[in-house]
């Protein structure tokens, strides 16, 4: 009778604490809930409370991220997205990684956002993470001499010399628009083809022939056409899929630097021409 009536004992010492324990750890869960659908998520909370946000780039992808000459980070998509930052009243802190590991490290929580040039072109990428309002656009074109006057459409190539890489898109393009490829190595030597008249013109991004041209000015070169506007990229800050709210203040920061010039200034700054707005 003894050992019975300890036994029970037993169980109901068990029994309470359970049923004290339950409240607490329920408690607990629907405070962390109500926390996270108040707040939002720790990224947005700090956006909030003009925190710091930490965004993943290259820094040697000149013009884009690089360092000057006195070593200060700098870039087209460094300085937009510290004109960015200021609109949300946050600090940014860059974190320089190579072009592999960049989206890993978004993977990874590293840092919160990417700047680096990233257009979100394949439906993986897509599924996977978000992209705020693009702050530059890019497509094909065709760079030539500026007395040549025979380029006033695509269908126009045909038949005459483009320098291009045989792996390249660009090549590809060429061949469709039915130019008798002359193979180069890159870009350096296709435009050197094209001003020595042994290629009448190159195709390429619309990005890195204006800053060949805002590099060299006398080149007596001039982009002749450019790609329809649904064939061009659009690339901006990216970020982890999810977070729609972060989203949804990029965005709004974004049409704010559009509505006051910033990007504008900064396109030209950097590229002679406004790449911020598709054409």
């Amino acid at each position: 009778m003894k050992r019975r009536t300890l036994l029970a004992l037993a169980a109901s010492t068990v029994l309470l604490a359970a049923c004290n324990q339950s409240p607490t750890n329920n408690a607990a869960d629907t405070k962390a809930t109500d926390s996270a659908a108040s707040g939002g998520s720790d990224l947005l909370q700090r956006i909030n409370n003009g925190g710091t946000i930490n965004v993943g780039t290259e820094g040697t992808y000149p013009p884009f991220t690089y360092h000057d000459e006195s070593g200060k980070l700098t870039g087209y998509d460094v300085e937009v997205t510290r004109a960015v930052a200021d609109k949300l009243g946050v600090k940014v802190e860059f974190k320089e990684t190579q072009w592999d590991a960049m989206l890993a490290g978004l993977d990874s929580k590293r840092f919160d956002m990417v700047a680096n040039q990233v257009s979100l072109t394949t439906p993986e990428r897509l599924a996977k993470y978000d992209k705020a309002t693009p702050y530059s656009w890019s497509g094909a074109v065709v760079l030539a001499p500026t007395d040549d006057n025979r380029y006033s459409s695509w269908e126009g190539l045909k038949g005459l010399r483009s320098a291009q890489s045989l792996s390249s898109n660009y090549g590809e393009l060429a061949e469709r628009y039915g130019a008798e490829i002359v193979p180069v190595d890159g870009m350096a030597q296709a435009i050197q083809l094209v001003k020595q008249d042994r290629a009448d013109f190159t195709m390429n991004d619309n990005l890195a022939v204006l800053d060949y041209l805002k590099k060299f000015p006398d080149a007596n070169l001039e982009i002749k056409l450019v790609a329809p506007a649904n064939e061009q990229t659009g690339s901006g800050l990216v970020l982890l899929k999810g977070d729609d709210a972060v989203v949804a203040k990029l965005d709004e920061a974004m049409a704010a630097l559009v509505a006051d010039g910033t990007l504008t200034k900064l396109s030209q700054e950097f590229f002679g021409a406004d790449i911020s707005q598709q054409k």
